[in-house]
């Protein structure tokens, strides 16, 4: 009996590990925060995750901050006059029943006047906390990657 246990517990381990860069808050569940590792004498550094609302009613994020940089913004990728550009937006809404993804070349979260690089580097993780306007405040933890969660390698935000 007690090797059947041993068996299950080793087969049911890694769905534990799968689940566990995933964090929920009232009715937003926000999965994978992520960051690129930061490069070399880079000002700045995106982070990215995705919300679902699973309510019926909508809410806001009002914001973001941490205590590896001096200030957290929010941020979009908006196309004027065939060029992309980047802008802050003051709050970001999460519709009922749908999913808001931050994303390279899409909303994402500006992190500005690092303080600790050394926490930006493959492998890491630092904490990130979210203000939703229905839902309070969550921190999760933010792993730091080389490539993006496809394989790819994240844009570089610059100011």
């Amino acid at each position: 009996m007690l090797n059947k246990l041993i068996v299950l517990a080793a087969l049911l381990l890694p769905a534990c590990f799968a689940n566990a860069h995933e964090y929920k808050v009232g009715e937003l569940e926000i999965a994978h925060p992520w960051s690129q590792e930061l490069p070399p004498n880079a000002p700045t550094v995106a982070t990215y995750f995705v919300i679902h609302n699973t309510g019926k009613a909508a809410d806001t994020l009002l914001g973001v901050d941490t205590p590896i940089a001096g200030s957290a913004e929010l941020h979009e990728h908006v196309m004027q006059n065939d060029l992309m550009k980047m802008q802050q937006v003051p709050r970001v809404e999460i519709p009922a029943g749908g999913t808001v993804t931050f994303a390279p070349m899409a909303y994402h979260v500006m992190l500005l006047e690092l303080k600790d690089r050394s926490l930006l580097s493959d492998g890491k993780r630092f904490p990130l906390t979210m203000h939703f306007e229905k839902s309070g405040d969550v921190t999760v933890e933010v792993a730091v990657q080389k490539t993006a969660p496809d394989g790819t390698r994240a844009h570089v935000h610059t100011p």
